[in-house]
């Protein structure tokens, strides 16, 4: 992983953890997702324009990853309304570069070095710390032990769903000979399904209760094309476990608009999970 590819997903990770907090801060989730996944759409739709047209081989791998994403999208909704951003979005985010080392290194023969290992199960041990003090802390808002444990249950299937179209985008970008074309066509393919499935269900009410969320949900898919575009093309340039474990560095990032924005608790323990989280990184560049 050169300093250039480091620097991208680094870069990713702040961009990620930015459109999560918004589609965390728009109340109603149906309204937040369908606007950051058309808007997402119609931006992917522009960059059609002037991308060239992936491979052939690319193909299959974009149809299976844009029904992953909007099992993604639909996974993150339910997490985002059961639980608070500081509890749900490390779960999610934690849970997936363990899964991803484990399918690239048993599918995709990828091996890694001391320093990458240690910097992957590093960054996923302090994510997870940084989870169960959201479930345990005092900062929490107090809730019934089913609805705790649904939105851990919704977390972790997120985190599954990310290791799942990491690795799905990571063999497919590399065989579709252009990152962006590739960003584009998954955009169009992925951003149309949630937004019609929103018109079906709201109908006439849809467009007057987007109007009041609409530039930020629009930033929000900026954001998310902006994050996922550089990942992708990281992915083209280092194995998948060493991106996929320094993307989840967005989880300190998300750690600060928690406190921050939505004032919710950080603490000593969180900050020593950080503090790992920032060592697994470390390790993951020293190893580069």
């Amino acid at each position: 992983m050169t300093p250039l590819v480091a620097l991208a997903v680094l870069v990713a990770a702040v961009t990620h953890a930015g459109w999560n907090a918004i589609a965390h801060d728009i109340t109603d989730k149906l309204v937040a997702f369908t606007l950051i996944s058309g808007g997402g759409a119609v931006i992917g739709a522009l960059l059609l324009c002037v991308a060239p047209l992936p491979h052939a081989g690319a193909w299959p791998y974009l149809a299976v990853s844009a029904v992953v994403h909007v099992a993604y999208y639909l996974l993150l909704m339910r997490s985002f309304s059961l639980g608070d951003f500081g509890q749900v979005y490390p779960i999610a985010r934690g849970t997936a570069p363990l899964v991803v080392t484990v399918v690239a290194a048993v599918a995709l023969s990828e091996s890694l070095n001391g320093w990458q290992a240690a910097g992957v199960c590093a960054s996923s041990a302090g994510l997870i710390a940084m989870a169960l003090w959201g479930i345990r802390g005092r900062g929490a808002a107090p809730r019934g032990a089913a609805i705790r444990a649904a939105a851990i249950r919704a977390a972790l299937a997120t985190g599954l769903s990310i290791a799942a179209y990491t690795v799905v985008d990571g063999v497919g970008v590399r065989r579709s000979g252009t990152p962006i074309g590739y960003l584009a066509w998954l955009m169009v393919l992925e951003g149309l399904l949630i937004p019609a499935y929103a018109v079906y269900v709201r109908r006439g009410r849809l467009a007057a209760e987007l109007r009041p969320r609409a530039a930020l949900g629009l930033l929000g898919a900026a954001l998310s094309l902006t994050a996922y575009g550089l990942v992708l093309w990281a992915q083209t340039r280092a194995d998948l476990a060493p991106v996929a474990a320094l993307r989840e560095s967005s989880v300190i990032v998300g750690a600060a608009i928690g406190t921050v924005v939505f004032k919710e608790r950080f603490g000593a323990p969180r900050i020593a999970a950080a503090a790992l989280v920032v060592a697994g990184t470390a390790l993951l560049l020293h190893s580069g």
